[in-house]
């Protein structure tokens, strides 16, 4: 972590200094903002946080509670959100208070008395350990927030949540700098039950299923209807049941099904209990399923074993539903190409489907990360409008996927035993889709913001419109070993990673220059290096944070020798940044790992952490036409 580059800091390095429109914030929600996010659930509350590191743009989020979220519905964490939070700086406190799942077990009707069941299998989470470094949490998202909210008031803007206030209409004037009027309601404090006008240059709409900021862009939710209700509780209970600390599916004999998922803290869990299927006149009157009927059913269900319940901490009855919209922004089909977006949505507001797959919160968080940073991006003059409408076509895609899983998934859940062809049919199912549900199946088209895979072969590893995925390295100024991807914050800006020749830092043995030194002359001093964009007057990585990474051990690398290009001057001593170089490990070496061209490659990666172009030494006419389109003169831009 770096925090002394502006002089000495004694206390929290977490509490970023005040800066742009974090000094003097003011308390009340303002007239006119940048942009205006509704709703503080996770998709909201990622986004607001990543703009929260753009001192020059005012973002404000409100909600229509009175305060903080207590009891959060969503509680399964993947391992690709774990790896969003490390770049956000809290994955290693969440971990260690929440629930890890490691394993799954599964349970069906004894074949010889069907009326029982018993365990059948167990199957590891992640029985490699290549999906991921980072676990498979559960964790209540009331805290995931609580986390979010916190990074956002040590940030640079000092932001906070306006609670109290109800989104009721907007309309997009296209007049003025702020086109967008926004109407709201004060759900709580002295103006109670009052209306006011807040205008925005741009708005996300994270407000949940029933979306009024979708409602009032015109876009509706499409798909299936809900016909299979299932009964959910977090429970304290005492239960002969041996797996009650374990994630389980349960199948009983006499019909319905529980999955069961253990909750932080000990003792407490949730079950999904299957209620069966709801009758189309139903008018949902299954909604009105009383907590004791769910509680007998579960005892029904999990014949021999008994469940004594003793505290409900929350319950609640749902059906089942598979809705998309078609697109996540207020651009209609005919307009495309014609004007960029000024209301987006994100989150529930665009796709429903069941919980059980634990994906909602964890698909609604990637909508506002990739959502938040082109907002910035666009609000502080580094990039043009046009960034904006990729949005909508990157996301609605990774949105269609997990409604396609869900539906398979949730369908093999509501399935009874006699039903399957295949008696392992769910473990099976289970196991073969791990890398889909832990998030790391999302793989972005080519796009202005990711390239065609034409170079694809110098990194097999790293897949263009895939997330980077992290490796072992060690870093050469202070011999510390750490993961190359953990070192990416949540900063908004553009990693190149730039993966040397074997020649090293030098000259090659014929005595001339190497080719990453040419590289690093080029991007250091060529009028068309994306670098030249940055403005006047910044440190020379405030958009782009290039760093290094050679083939030979980190004792084999001579600091001295590595180009200027990787050893950045920042703050207003104007410091020697020497923590952008690293040699590989030789226990776990990353050009064999990620499969890296040994005469050298450069490796894009988006500020949402997902590879953008994969590129040899030698094309920087490539690198500079790829973001070309990308940037603005960064001379007049605000910092």
């Amino acid at each position: 972590m770096q925090f002394h580059h502006h002089g000495y800091v004694s206390g929290d390095p977490r509490i970023q200094p005040a800066a742009g429109v974090g000094i003097d914030r003011p308390a009340e929600l303002p007239d006119e903002v940048d942009v205006l996010i509704v709703g503080s659930g996770p998709a909201g509350m990622l986004a607001a946080a990543q703009l929260s590191q753009f001192p020059g743009v005012t973002t404000r989020i409100v909600e229509r509670r009175p305060g903080r979220l207590a009891i959060g519905q969503a509680d399964g964490i993947q391992a690709r959100s774990v790896e969003t939070f490390q770049a956000f700086g809290f994955a290693e406190r969440i971990i260690a208070e929440a629930y890890r799942i490691t394993e799954m077990a599964f349970w069906k009707p004894d074949p010889s008395d069907p009326s029982r069941i018993i365990r059948t299998a167990r199957a590891l989470d992640d029985p490699t350990g290549e999906i991921s470094e980072f676990p498979h949490l559960i964790v209540n998202q009331a805290r995931v927030l609580d986390y979010f909210a916190e990074f956002m008031a040590n940030s640079p803007t000092r932001m906070s949540p306006d609670y109290g206030y109800e989104f009721r209409r907007l309309e997009v004037t296209d007049q003025g700098d702020y086109p967008v009027a926004v109407t709201l309601l004060h759900t709580s404090g002295p103006h109670e039950g009052q209306e006011r006008v807040v205008r925005a240059k741009y708005v996300v709409g994270a407000d949940g299923a029933r979306s009024k900021v979708r409602e009032s862009i015109g876009c509706t939710l499409a798909g299936d209807q809900a016909n299979h209700a299932w009964g959910v509780m977090d429970v304290l209970a005492v239960t002969d049941f041996p797996d009650i600390r374990t994630k389980c599916a349960i199948q009983s004999g006499a019909g319905g099904s529980i999955l069961l998922i253990p909750r932080e803290g000990g003792h407490l869990f949730r079950m999904y209990v299957d209620l069966g299927e709801v009758d189309r006149n139903d008018n949902r009157s299954v909604r009105n399923t009383t907590i004791e009927e769910i509680i007998a059913k579960a005892n029904e269900i999990l014949h021999p074993y008994t469940l004594d319940v003793r505290n409900v901490a929350w319950h609640s009855v749902y059906e089942v539903g598979h809705r998309l919209t078609d697109r996540f922004d207020d651009v209609l089909p005919h307009e495309r190409g014609t004007r960029t977006p000024r209301v987006f949505i994100a989150g529930d507001a665009c796709h429903t489907h069941s919980a059980k797959a634990g994906q909602g919160m964890n698909v609604s968080m990637q909508d506002g990360f990739n959502l938040a940073w082109k907002l910035g991006h666009v609000l502080e003059g580094r990039s043009p409008e046009s960034l904006l409408s990729t949005y909508s076509a990157d996301r609605q895609v990774v949105a269609k996927n997990l409604i396609d899983f869900d539906k398979e998934w949730s369908t093999l859940m509501a399935k009874k035993p006699e039903e399957f062809e295949d008696p392992t049919e769910l473990e099976r199912f289970y196991v073969s889709t791990a890398e889909f549900p832990a998030g790391f199946m999302t793989h972005y088209a080519p796009s202005a913001i990711t390239a065609e895979p034409t170079h694809q072969g110098l990194a097999t590893g790293f897949t263009i419109g895939k997330r980077f995925k992290s490796a072992p390295v060690v870093r050469v100024c202070d011999t510390n070993p750490v993961q190359l991807g953990h070192q990416a914050t949540a900063d908004g800006r553009w990693r190149i990673y730039v993966f040397a020749d074997a020649s090293g830092a030098g000259t090659d043995p014929s005595g001339t220059r190497s080719p990453v030194a040419d590289f690093a002359e080029w991007i250091a001093n060529s009028p068309d290096s994306p670098l030249a964009a940055t403005p006047s007057g910044a440190d020379r990585d405030a958009w782009f944070d290039v760093k290094v990474i050679y083939q030979q051990e980190h004792a084999g690398v001579d600091i001295g020798a590595v180009p200027e290009a990787f050893k950045p001057q920042v703050g207003p001593f104007r410091l020697t940044y020497l923590e952008n170089v690293y040699g590989s490990d030789p226990s776990a070496d990353i050009f064999e790992l990620r499969g890296l061209d040994r005469k050298g490659v450069v490796v894009v990666v988006r500020p949402d952490q997902y590879v953008a172009n994969v590129l040899p030494l030698t094309a920087t006419a490539e690198l500079a036409a790829f973001f070309a389109p990308l940037l603005r003169s960064g001379r007049t831009a605000a910092v």
